[in-house]
């Protein structure tokens, strides 16, 4: 299995600022503008989120990020993969690590909200094959039909 590199990075950074718009821009076409909940740079910047990029041999395809919202329990937030890196790993990869860091802050819980629509339906089963499953709304999110809350009960590193 191929050996991509994923660290801590500036979202600032000028290849990683373009990703996160196309993100945003992928969101913003899927969700209405109330319904979308994707960090922009600024969000990212938040101190109580850990941003993270995935790289190989320099290229940038991937990036995620996971906030803290209460102790104990971390939100996924902006996993994104390149559309040109898409079906080679990327997501699952980003989604491992993001969990592995969870576990090791000593996270109980880990949860997310993405959105219903098909152009989310690759996420929601990335997240299903990890045991996310479905949950009542958490945070500043609330019950409707284009956005669907999951999480996922950790077990110690």
């Amino acid at each position: 299995m191929r050996s991509f590199e994923i660290a801590q990075e500036d979202p600032r950074t000028g290849d990683v600022t373009a990703l996160l718009e196309r993100h945003l821009t992928f969101t913003n076409g899927e969700s209405p503008p109330e319904h979308v909940h994707a960090l922009d740079v600024s969000g990212l910047l938040d101190p109580s989120v850990t941003f993270f990029t995935l790289r190989d041999d320099g290229a940038l395809l991937g990036v995620g990020a996971i906030k803290e919202i209460e102790p104990g329990h971390g939100e996924i937030k902006s996993m994104h993969t390149a559309q040109e890196a898409r079906g080679r790993g990327i997501g699952s990869t980003m989604l491992d690590h993001i969990l592995d860091t969870a576990r090791s802050r000593g996270y109980d819980r880990v949860s997310l909200e993405t959105g219903t629509m098909e152009g989310f339906a690759a996420a929601r089963a990335l997240y299903a094959s990890r045991g996310f499953e479905n949950c009542a709304p958490f945070g500043h999110y609330w019950e409707n039909e284009y956005s669907v809350c999951m999480t996922l009960e950790l077990t110690p590193a």
